[in-house]
């Protein structure tokens, strides 16, 4: 009997060093040599080098002068991440696009661009369409003082055209940008 056991056990110990131990080391050392800022959790900072979020999660911002992302089911929180999982039916869902198209519509007759009213599949999604941010532009021009046409340009330099899928735009990178707008000589 020990004669079987002694390769089961050297195989054991082979196996859980090379899988438990080398294969994380080279992984991770790859990682941070070939993709630091993703590996270490796609980080922003601001000027003064303090985390204001991760390009891969949305952030609740309100205010009419930030352009906003759309609902998280889950709070934005990384744990409870999941979508509603409410069916069309569901009068919850129903209840919550309601009051989600009340807070948005601040465009009189021009519907709310779906993506702004409902969650992503994860609740963390920081991407939107850009029509769904171009939407937004009015609202965001109005509360900053800033022409629409240099929101419109600065939405059309922070729009993503992956080569699969349409075009995007991260909306924490977007109003990172729009912090970091400059006032032209004319406003206030």
């Amino acid at each position: 009997m020990l004669a079987s056991l002694r390769p089961a056990l050297c195989l054991l110990a082979l196996l859980t060093l090379l899988t438990g131990g080398l294969y994380p080391l080279l992984v991770t050392a790859l990682g941070q040599w070939a993709f630091p800022l993703q590996a270490n959790g796609s980080l922003l900072r601001d000027d003064h080098g303090q985390v204001r979020g991760s390009q891969l999660i949305a952030q609740p911002l309100s205010g009419a002068q930030w352009f906003h992302s759309r609902p998280s089911a889950g709070d934005y929180a990384t744990l409870p991440s999941a979508a509603s999982n409410l069916a069309a039916s569901n009068p919850q869902l129903a209840a919550r696009i309601k009051r989600e198209a009340a807070l948005e519509s601040t465009q009189g007759q021009v519907p709310v661009p779906l993506a702004l009213l409902t969650t992503s599949a994860s609740g963390l999604d920081p991407h939107l369409p850009p029509a769904a941010v171009a939407w937004q532009l009015p609202r965001v021009a109005a509360a900053r003082g800033v022409p629409v046409q240099r929101l419109q340009a600065l939405l059309d330099q922070a729009t993503l055209r992956p080569w699969v899928g349409p075009p995007v735009v991260n909306v924490l990178l977007l109003n990172q940008a729009l912090d970091h707008l400059a006032p032209t000589p004319h406003e206030g």
